[in-house]
């Protein structure tokens, strides 16, 4: 004999929407889509190399000097602002998926970066921020034990 559950007279309809769910786009989920109100936050990753912390920033269509690198204590910050071209009305776009405004993104830096020697180049849309690591300082493995019963 089953046990007893309650009864749910649209069960079968919502296994239908979640079927259906994952087939079709979503067209008109965000619809009026307006970039002018989308944050502006450039994708970052970090990893180390030769001894350096390496802190990679993708910011296409901005320059150089759009770009602010500071360290303060044991955090990284990167600011900036893509600013929009105005060249072109808002009712003449047909679609705008670009973002503008200003972007602040804060990093963690490990124990042993050195701040006092960070350097900041930007090439290709791209900004690299390489400070050196302390002697002897390295990611430390640990192991991941189960914790299911055998």
């Amino acid at each position: 004999m089953g046990a007893l559950t309650p009864w749910r007279p649209f069960r079968e309809m919502e296994r239908w929407a979640r079927n259906l769910e994952g087939r079709f786009p979503r067209v008109f989920e965000d619809w009026p889509f307006r970039a002018e109100e989308a944050e502006f936050l450039p994708p970052i990753e970090s990893f180390v190399q030769n001894g350096n912390i390496v802190v990679r920033a993708d910011v296409p269509g901005l320059e150089a000097k759009d770009i602010e690198v500071s360290v303060l204590g044991n955090v990284l910050t990167i600011k900036g602002e893509r600013r929009d071209q105005k060249e072109v009305k808002a009712e003449d776009y047909i679609r705008r998926e670009i973002s503008y405004g200003s972007f602040e993104r804060r990093l963690t830096l490990p124990d042993g970066a050195d701040a006092d020697k960070v350097k900041a180049q930007f090439k290709n849309g791209t900004v690299e921020i390489t400070m050196p690591m302390a002697k002897g300082a390295s990611p430390k493995k640990v192991l991941v034990e189960s914790a299911e019963k055998k």
